[in-house]
């Protein structure tokens, strides 16, 4: 392939490969030239350009395939229109003549369509440029196309279009000739053809001016009759084109009509014509008047939907704002459509033209219009709806009689009422909450109007306005409840008018339908409601004959439509719907029979339409409450049920004697019967399967019915991918639901509510925008084929036989049209049996039953039906699959290969062939490995097979499938598969669009088989490799957008799996372009492309789409919509206009990759779309100013609108700007955008950082930083959160809790102090305001207090003044919540109220959280005495003075007493609500404070949302004021009065103060434990910190420790949870805060045990010896797991000691594979809990009883001296480590505790100091492998021990010498630090008490200092440090002086003063020694003068001894004197100053 990627074609190359790969070749030099030429240089080009054309001339004749021909022609122009054009006239000719020939044999063909071809391209490309050659080149073409066969007229009729198109209006003279040769055409046999002439004429029109003037009727009518009979591609074309020329003939495009003086059409005029064909279709007005007359049949189903399509391009043609200024005149047109007679000949020609006017304005009305224009469009259905209604009541009221025609005006009437309700619905609906002006405004008043359709005469009518009022309370829920509330009233009111009741009550069922929409749902009292009335309707039906019937069917309407509310709610009403369903039927066989005999017709009706009902309410029951179906409810349904089946036999008979008019309503009661039955479990119904089955069998076999009724189930059943066979894909497209009704099966597409009015409360299936139940006959039959499937597995082996057999005669019996109904059901019914079957494993059975169904199958396989030969492949199949069997399978595929051998016929060959495919879909690779290769050589062959179109895709199709499930084993095929793919490719006639999409399946299956491999570089796969990219690129040029979305889906597949093989810079522009195509599988394929291709690439993505924008100038064909805002912008706007759900799922899938992958570079870009699409609100949309009264902003709204209006005609061209402004659905997108954008920033700091930002942007202009945002930011947020739209309002309000969360802490670099955010409080408070007005929904209040409390608890606002704007909207919602339960007005239901109580709950507690923490800030801060916490207020009062950040507190004080009731009754909800199931019965019958027990599962959510932030307050609160100690006295009756229904509190007024200390103890610890024990994965980190925070405020206060240390257990059980959740919870915070409550805990105990030993020392001073030891290990010293408080506490400790240390764990050094680690510095959290764990370590022995400490000393103190040893490091500051700190005071803690004074013990206690100091010394050995050990560390935990346990460890020389190796190596260390820490440790020892500790160390090292102190002299000290080490020193020496005995005084004088004579200077040398010397030299006179006077005598002795060190001394004394006496006076306050050591250790030890 790579030899034809040259300029000039490879000829050599050519002939040396294979005939076969010719043609691949040359379409691969084919496309290189065309990526080429354009790029190349114009003089190379120049120079081969001769060889070029000869070689491209020559390939014309070469019979080139339909793509190769394509290029080739677009090759040549391209080469003419770079290169000179003069030989371009010579090929032309050439052209004409090979068009000339008069060769008409097929070889021939290619070549003449070649050189079409390359005369359209030339024309296309240069068009004037070409001169005056056209007429002859088009007559030419002319007449060629009156002797052309099909695909030549289609060619020749495109290339027209293309000289058209090139030559604009200089072809005027050739127009009319072209018109009259094509518009023959338009009737063509092939579709094909037809679409071609509809494109050439759409492309003549342009310039043609007659066409829409003096020929418009008969371009219409000729489209007309082009629809008839047209398939779906014809349809779209003729109305593209008859809706274009319409709208140009309305307003002409150019200005040619300002020329001629033409008459322009009239809107009326046009409108007339096409309702002429909408009503009388292509017969028009051509024909004479007679046939007229006779009411010829109705128009042609084909013809209407297509004349619906031509409206809708009509009218967007002419753009929205056409459609908004003569929406009215368009309304009335449209709905007079419907009104009209011949439109509703029938019923379901009715409903068909319905959905006609339904879908032109859905189309129009949704798509063109933005929401202020479609508010305006709602006003005007509105009075049409009410205009309509007022003639109808006319003729209603009208009892004289005199208006006779009036009867039939109602009839037409209520399909106008239908199409204009089902519009207004759908409208509100898609406006959502935007639409409220529409519903409020009074001028309009849409309610009653659509509430008095209600009293309709048709049922249709009523129940289309019931749809509508479901729709506008789904839009706007706050409607909900009083449409409920009139509607009920209403049918009180009027009980006696039929209408009045029926319509109600639709009204209210549909009502309760819409409530799972609206997740705040209704209050529960409106259930007992609808019950009431319900049971009303259904006692008094029997009352008044003219009402039973519609009371009997409103009674179980409604009680159907309260089953989908759910359990919750039905569970209360179920004994009583269960008497009312066991009273409707008979109850026993006697009264069955008796009740036959009795009655008349009418009562009979009653009877069975009652029965229906509740068979109907049954089946909904079961849907919508599955929880409830226990067995014994079962059991009391299946009593109606059983006798329900009775009854079936004797309708018959019933409907003989009384006529049969009751047919109707028995049909009725079987389809509600199928219906239940199969939601039940088919075992309940085993015994009546024999009858139910006969039924079930006649009623889709068509036994007791004349029509052929057809089941609509066949296509569901079938394989979704066998669409293609069937042509079921038109289901995906923008039409599917005009298109439905052209599907052959009965009734198709004509859903309509009135078919079954229970459609109205039920779920709306997906995808369609209202139910649409079928008429009765057809859903009778469907029920019965899913229920027999349902029930098929479950009947014996005889009874399947039986009914195969059955099945075979019925289709023996049948002829003509009825055989294939009948078989069409049956087929239905077998795969549905089947695919039970599979479901549930089981098998179809033995030999004779399999052979009957195989016989039906194979008998099916050959069926002129597609259809049914697609259902009998699939039967094949799904047999295979059931069977399993490998001999079944083998016969059945040799059956077919046989078959296909011999075969010769189209229709068993395509069947057969499916069969194939079918088994190898079902079997997988695996099962029908063997009969691989046989299936494939047969479908090849068959896919070559020129002759039949139809065998060829059926072929392929089946390879597809196989190819699809075989997977690896096909590997073997690929490749002849492939060049098979790519040789139809190149020859198949693009008309032939379903084998192409064929060729595409298999493609895409044949990369998916080859996968990853081809990535890779060998010869064969690079091969295949480049033939699948030839193939997609060939599809992708195909013109039909089927086989273009399938050559995307390829391209997608090789991009998954070989991305750098996929040109993304070609690929990407073709997915743009495809954006905006009219076909919705074509936009489907190329976002999922895009979400695929945005995954990794991103980037790449935009620039290519930016690039494609920039090259759209060139090429205006395309009308892309690229601006500056890229290809996001683009998608941002198809979200608008798009409805699929899958569609707009990927556009937001694809825009989040891009999100995540650009907006932080692209911080701007992003935030103007973001801004753009959220600035755009309507004028609908927010006030911006939010403070305008309500009346004001409406008359403003009106001036708007109308100004608006009046403007919009004028100026530019409505194509280039978005038609719509951004709906709510977009902006609610777009806010959600946002806050992911503030999320993505968050790595990166300096987006939070105004400082950093800035200078970051002086560095880098290009540079973004979010910060620089923040006030679009605000205003964004703002924007959304004041909107209409209320998702809008959460995600507005969601974006500001992100912002205030994010920037809170950013300080403004110009004003120090101040953050960044103080400036936009106004903002923040105008965007919350509005959510707290009375009418705003529960969520959104929700939402804006979590708001409010994140903005008061930030800490932005710091004065009070400016807080209290939001604070007051807390304390407004705070009387809110005090109001209790029963408040009035209710909305929404109970769990609305309770998630809006709970969330200012929530608020508050967030707040008294983060003012108690200022204030407990503040009061650490200040030196202050602060009083200690026992008054509360009076403190407070003191500290607003004092204390300035304490002022929040002050906001949150007056609420406290209340605040702190509501939240413990909070707390005691939660608790009660997370109890397990099985102590239900626990729960308070009639709710809790803040939920009623009918929304308790609900309420359980929003409890859980809330609880924490709760519990941390309590806490708080109890912990300030002493467990409410002073809140107790005086406040619990003023309590009981104001709390909602706290009753758990009245017992507390006779409770003592310790009880109720002791329950909310409980309450506190229970939930917190209950939690921290199961905190599902998914609780945010938060909650686990509150609920610690809590417990360790808890227990900080006194109350509580005293509880929790009495309830040893407790504290146990709490310890064991906190182990748990350390297991399972990583971050350092939970693990800190778990260690503060731990420590917290062992304190508790601590005290307790003092109090118990201070109580028992009281008692017991007596007898001293039979005191019990108190503590933990008692006499034995042994601690029980699980009991013992200590136990736990090590086991916990121990285990975070190992987590961060896993050093420690002996184990690890001792396995093999140990290797040991150099000692890490911990990072600072972790070091803070080791510190904070050592430390309790350190406590715990004070637990225990004297054993008992020495069980767990050893462990302790190994645990202690290992985190010394390895935490103790040398740092560069010589700080201490906080871990050692903790370790050394931890062992100060041990030894010197009073265990050593126990009897008994000695001999353990001092093996246990000695080992200590055993590990301690070894640990502290220098080693080479540790040169950063800190050696002072580890000599002062030596010290620690020699000091505090001194009687231990006198005498044991072992120690002893250790301890002075180690001083002496600290002596001798190079680093002064050390040095002069250890002469302070020595000191320390030195001085010891015990003498016998202290003279071996006095003896061993007090030479050794004497030494280096003497050696000073030599080298005087440089640093500070060394300094230091010296002062250290002598400071040593001079204690040692002072402990000597005076007789030995001198000696030590003798070394003590020579030395310090030594440091000093001679005068002359003063000036001049350093600092450091000259220190020296002070500090040494100073001491030599403080010691003289000390031992006078002594000194004296000294001094006098050596002369020369007198004579230094005086002379240093004079000098000093000679300094004047202020500097004396200052030095000697100097040495005072040093006295003390200068390094001291943070805790100090000794």
């Amino acid at each position: 392939m790579e030899l034809a990627h040259s300029l000039l074609l490879n000829e050599e190359a050519l002939a040396q490969i294979t005939e076969a790969k010719r043609p691949v070749f040359i379409f691969e030099w084919l496309r290189f030239l065309d990526k080429v030429l354009v790029t190349a240089n114009r003089v190379d080009v120049k120079e081969k350009q001769k060889k070029l054309v000869e070689q491209l001339t020559g390939l014309i004749s070469s019979a080139p395939g339909p793509p190769t021909r394509k290029l080739l022609a677009k090759n040549l122009a391209t080469l003419y229109s770079i290169g000179d054009t003069f030989t371009v006239f010579q090929t032309l000719d050439k052209c004409n003549e090979i068009i000339k020939s008069k060769d008409d044999t097929p070889a021939y063909l290619p070549t003449k369509l070649a050189a079409v071809a390359c005369v359209g391209a030339f024309y296309d490309k240069m068009g004037r440029m070409l001169g005056s050659s056209f007429p002859d080149t088009i007559n030419n073409m002319l007449k060629a196309l009156k002797s052309a066969e099909s695909q030549g007229r289609g060619e020749i009729l495109l290339s027209l279009q293309k000289v058209l198109c090139g030559l604009g209006g200089a072809a005027a003279s050739c127009h009319r000739d072209i018109y009259k040769n094509a518009r023959s055409l338009l009737t063509d046999r092939s579709m094909a053809v037809r679409c071609a002439v509809a494109k050439c004429l759409l492309e003549l029109q342009n310039e043609a001016v007659f066409m829409w003037t003096t020929e418009l009727e008969n371009v219409a009518t000729l489209c007309y009759k082009a629809l008839e009979g047209s398939n779906y591609g014809v349809r779209v074309e003729v109305a593209k084109l008859l809706g274009t020329v319409m709208a140009t003939a309305l307003l002409p495009k150019h200005a040619s009509v300002m020329r001629q003086n033409v008459k322009r059409a009239t809107l009326e005029e046009v409108l007339e014509l096409m309702a002429t064909g909408f009503l009388r279709g292509g017969s028009g007005f051509l024909k004479s008047g007679g046939e007229m007359l006779k009411g010829g049949g109705s128009v042609s189903r084909e013809v209407r939907v297509g004349i619906t399509q031509a409206y809708v391009v009509f009218v967007t043609t002419l753009g929205g704002q056409w459609l908004e200024r003569n929406f009215a005149t368009f309304l009335s047109h449209v709905l007079d459509l419907v009104s009209h007679p011949r439109a509703t000949q029938t019923h379901v020609e009715a409903v068909y033209s319905r959905r006609c006017v339904s879908f032109m304005l859905r189309a129009t009305l949704g798509g063109l219009l933005g929401e202020k224009a479609q508010i305006a469009a709602g006003k005007e259905i509105c009075q049409a709806i009410s205009k309509q209604m007022r003639a109808v009541e006319a003729v209603v009221n009208d009892i004289s009689g005199e208006n006779k025609a009036g009867a039939a005006d109602v009839s037409a009437s209520q399909h106008v009422m239908v199409c204009a309700l089902k519009e207004l619905g759908s409208l509100v609906q898609s406006l959502s909450a935007t639409a409220s002006p529409l519903i409020q405004e009074p001028s309009i008043g849409l309610l009653e109007t659509v509430t008095s359709v209600l009293l309709h005469p048709s049922m249709a009518a009523r129940l289309a306005a019931a749809w509508c009022l479901r729709c506008v309370a789904v839009a706007l829920p706050y409607q909900l409840t009083p449409l409920l509330d009139r509607c009920a009233e209403r049918i009180n009111s009027l009980k006696s008018s039929p209408e009045a009741v029926s319509g109600y009550s639709f009204a209210m069922a549909a009502l309760l339908g819409g409530v799972h929409q609206c997740p705040l749902g209704i209050p529960h009292s409106k259930g007992k409601l609808v019950v009431s009335i319900a049971e009303d309707l259904l006692r008094t039906a029997a009352q008044n004959s003219r009402l039973s019937l519609q009371r009997t069917q409103a009674g179980w309407l409604l009680l159907g439509a309260l089953m989908t509310l759910g359990p919750s709610l039905v569970r209360y009403h179920l004994p009583k719907m269960l008497l009312l369903w066991r009273n409707v039927f008979p109850r026993s066989q006697k009264e069955l029979e008796a009740e036959k005999a009795r009655g008349d017709a009418f009562t009979w009706q009653v009877t069975l339409e009652g029965r229906a009902g509740a068979l109907c309410a049954m089946r909904s029951f079961v849907a919508h409450c599955p929880e409830l179906l226990t067995e014994d409810v079962i059991r009391r349904l299946m009593t109606p049920i059983e006798c329900a089946m009775t009854m079936m036999s004797h309708v018959p008979a019933i409907i003989k004697v009384h006529g049969a008019h009751l047919k109707a309503s028995a049909a009725m009661v079987r389809l509600r019967l199928y219906d239940i039955l199969a939601l039940l479990p088919p075992k309940t119904y085993e015994g009546s399967f024999n009858a139910l089955l006969r039924e079930l069998v006649a009623e889709f076999t068509l036994t007791d019915n004349s029509a052929n009724t057809t089941t609509s189930l066949l296509r569901s059943l079938c394989h979704y991918d066998d669409s293609v066979l069937m042509g079921s894909w038109l289901q995906e497209t923008d039409h599917k639901c005009i298109e439905d009704q052209l599907q052959p099966n009965s009734a198709s597409g004509s859903g309509a509510l009135e078919h079954d009015p229970s459609s109205i409360y039920l779920r709306v299936p997906v995808g369609e925008a209202i139910p649409g139940p079928l008429p009765l006959g057809v859903s009778v039959i469907d029920a019965s084929v899913a229920l027999f499937g349902v029930v098929f597995p479950h009947v014996s082996f005889k009874h399947r036989l039986q009914m195969l057999d059955h099945f075979a005669e019925c289709i023996k019996q049948a002829k003509g049209i009825r055989q294939q109904a009948v078989q069409l059901n049956i087929f239905t019914a077998v795969l549905s049996a089947l695919k039970g079957l599979a479901e549930n494993k089981s098998t179809l059975g033995p030999e004779e039953v399999r052979k009957s169904a195989l016989a039906l199958v194979m008998g099916a396989l050959d069926n002129p039906n597609p259809i049914l030969r697609c259902a009998a492949g699939e039967a094949l199949g799904r047999m295979a699959q059931v069977v399993g069997e490998a001999t079944f399978i083998a016969r059945m595929a040799q059956t077919s290969f046989d078959k296909l051998k011999s075969a010769r016929d189209v229709v068993s060959r395509t069947g057969h062939s499916l069969a194939l495919g079918c088994l190898h879909r079902y079997v997988g690779g695996i099962g029908s490995g063997q009969h691989l290769k046989t299936s494939v050589s047969i479908l090849l062959a068959l896919a070559q097979d020129g002759s039949s179109h139809e065998v060829q895709t059926w072929a392929l199709h089946s390879l597809a499938l196989i190819v699809d499930s075989s997977g690896p084993m096909y590997r073997g095929y690929v490749e002849p598969t492939l060049s098979l793919v790519l040789t139809l490719l190149l020859t198949v006639p693009p008309s032939h669009i379903e084998v192409h999409q064929c060729l595409g399946r298999c493609l895409g299956a044949l990369i998916t088989t080859v996968g990853p491999e081809l990535q890779g570089n060998g010869a064969t796969i690079s091969t295949i490799r480049s033939s699948c990219l030839v193939g997609c690129a060939i599809m992708q040029d195909h013109s039909d957008s089927l086989v273009q979305a399938a050559a995307i889906s390829c391209l997608q597949q090789l991009h998954m799996f070989a991305p750098r093989h996929v040109n993304l810079s070609s690929l990407v522009p073709c997915l743009c372009v495809h954006l905006c195509s009219p076909h919705l599988l074509l936009r489907r394929a190329a976002v999922a492309c895009l979400r695929q291709l945005a995954q990794r690439e991103a980037a790449e993505v935009c620039e290519y789409a930016m690039s494609l924008a920039k090259r759209g100038g060139d090429n205006n064909t395309i009308h892309l919509n690229i601006t500056e805002t890229g290809l996001e912008g683009v998608l941002f706007g198809m979200l608008d206009r798009e409805t699929d759900r899958k569609l707009c799922s990927d556009i937001h899938d694809t825009l989040g990759h891009m999100l995540s992958s650009l907006a932080v570079e692209k911080l701007s870009h992003w935030l103007k779309l973001c801004k753009d699409v959220l600035a755009a609100t309507t004028d609908v949309g927010a006030p911006v100013v939010v403070e305008i009264e309500k009346d004001e902003e409406d008359s403003e709204k009106k001036d708007e609108m109308d100004d608006d209006s009046m403007f919009t005609g004028l100026g530019e061209d409505d194509k280039s700007k978005p038609s719509v402004a951004p709906r709510w659905v977009t902006r609610v997108f777009a806010a959600d955008c946002l806050c992911r954008i503030i999320l993505l920033c968050e790595n990166d700091k300096a987006h939070f950082d105004l400082a950093a930002a800035r200078s970051a942007q002086a560095k880098n202009p290009k540079g973004d930083q979010l910060v620089l945002h923040l006030s679009d930011l605000i205003r964004m947020a703002f924007m959304a959160a004041t909107d209409h739209s209320n998702q809008l309002r959460m995600a507005g309000l969601q974006a500001l809790e992100d912002i205030i969360k994010k920037f809170a802490s950013v300080p403004e670099p110009e004003f120090p102090g101040h953050v960044i955010l103080e400036q936009y409080q106004a903002n923040v408070g105008a965007a919350l305001r509005p959510a707290f007005s009375p009418d705003t929904p529960s969520d959104i209040t929700a939402k804006a207090c979590q708001v409010c409390s994140t903005w008061i608890g930030s800490g932005v606002v710091s004065d009070l003044n400016d807080l209290r704007r939001v604070h007051n909207l807390l304390v407004s919602s705070l009387d809110k919540v005090q109001a209790g339960k029963g408040s009035s007005s209710q909305l929404y239901s109970e769990s609305a109220t309770t998630m809006e109580k709970l969330a200012v709950l929530k608020a508050w507690a967030e707040v008294y959280v983060v003012a108690m923490n200022i204030k407990k800030d503040a009061e650490s801060k200040p030196a202050k005495p602060v009083q200690s916490g026992e008054d509360d207020d009076d403190e407070d009062d003191m500290g607003a003075d004092v204390l300035p950040p304490d002022s929040l507190i002050t906001l949150v004080q007056p609420e406290l007493p209340s605040l702190s009731r509501l939240w413990l009754a909070m707390l005691r909800d939660y608790a009660l609500l997370t109890l397990p199931a099985e102590f239900s019965s626990q729960l308070p019958p009639d709710g809790g404070a803040f939920y009623t027990p009918e929304t308790i599962d609900t309420a359980r959510l929003h409890y859980r949302s809330s609880w924490a932030p709760v519990l941390h307050a309590v806490a708080l609160w109890l912990s300030s004021t002493e467990f409410g100690a002073a809140e107790e006295k005086e406040d619990v009756p003023s309590a009981l009065s104001k709390a909602p229904a706290i009753s758990q509190v009245a017992s507390s007024t006779t409770k003592s103060f310790e009880e109720s200390v002791k329950d909310r103890m409980h309450l506190m610890l229970g939930v917190s434990i209950e939690f921290l024990c199961f905190p599902r994965p998914e609780e945010p980190i938060h909650n686990v910190m509150s609920c610690l925070h809590a417990l360790f405020t808890l227990l900080a206060s006194p109350c509580a420790k005293i509880h929790i240390a009495e309830d040893q257990l407790l504290a146990v059980e709490l310890l064991n949870v906190l182990h748990r959740l350390l297991l399972t919870r990583d971050p350092p915070a939970v693990q800190l805060q778990v260690t503060a409550v731990v420590q917290e805990t062992i304190r508790a105990a601590q005290d307790h045990l003092q109090r118990q030993k201070a109580g028992k020392g009281k008692e017991e001073e007596g007898e001293k010896d039979s005191q019990p030891s108190l503590g933990e290990g008692a006499d034995t010293g042994e601690l029980v797991p699980g009991k013992s408080l200590v136990f736990a506490a090590m086991e916990l400790l121990v285990f975070i000691l190992v987590r961060h240390l896993p050093q420690l764990n002996a184990r690890v050094k001792e396995s093999p594979s140990h290797v040991p680690l150099r000692p890490q510095r911990l990072p600072e959290e972790s070091a803070r809990l080791v510190a904070n764990t050592v430390s309790i370590l350190a406590e715990l022995p004070s637990l225990c009883s004297p054993a008992g400490s020495m069980t767990i000393l050893p462990t302790v103190l190994f645990l202690i001296t290992g985190v010394l040893r390895e935490t103790a490091l040398k740092t560069a500051d010589n700080s201490v480590p906080v871990t050692v700190t903790a370790a050394l005071q931890g062992i100060k803690t041990i030894i010197t505790s009073p265990l050593a004074r126990v009897e008994g013990m000695q001999t353990q206690w001092s093996g246990l100091v000695r080992s200590g100091l055993a590990s301690v010394l070894e640990n502290s050995q220098p080693e080479a492998s540790r040169p950063d050990m800190d050696e002072v560390s580890m000599l002062t935990a030596i010290t620690l021990f020699l000091l505090s346990a001194s009687n231990e460890l006198v005498g044991v020389i072992v120690l002893q010498k250790g301890c002075m190796d180690r001083f002496r190596n600290a002596l001798n260390s190079s680093d002064p630090w050390v040095q002069a820490r250890c002469y302070q440790l020595l000191l320390s020892v030195f001085q010891h008490s015990s003498r016998a500790l202290s003279t071996p160390y006095i003896h061993a090292l007090a030479p050794l200092m004497v030494e280096k102190l003497k050696a000073v002299e030599r080298s005087r000290p440089g640093t500070a440090a060394e300094l230091q080490a010296v002062q250290e020193g002598i400071r040593v020496l001079e204690n040692l002086v002072g402990m000597g005995e005076d007789q030995n005084r001198v000696q030590l004088l003798a070394l003590l003063v020579p030395t310090l004579i030594s440091y000093l200077l001679d005068e002359n040398a003063i000036s001049s020694a350093p600092q450091v010397s000259r220190a020296l030299h002070e500090f040494a006179l100073q001491n030599l003068m403080r010691i003289g006077p000390l031992y006078p005598a002594a000194f004296k002795t000294v001094i006098g001894a050596a002369p020369e060190l007198k004579i230094r001394l005086e002379s240093a004394i004079l000098a000093n004197q000679a300094s004047s006496r202020a500097k004396a006076a200052a030095r000697l306050a100097q040495p005072q100053v040093q006295a003390a050591p200068t390094i001291k250790l943070k805790t100090n030890f000794f």
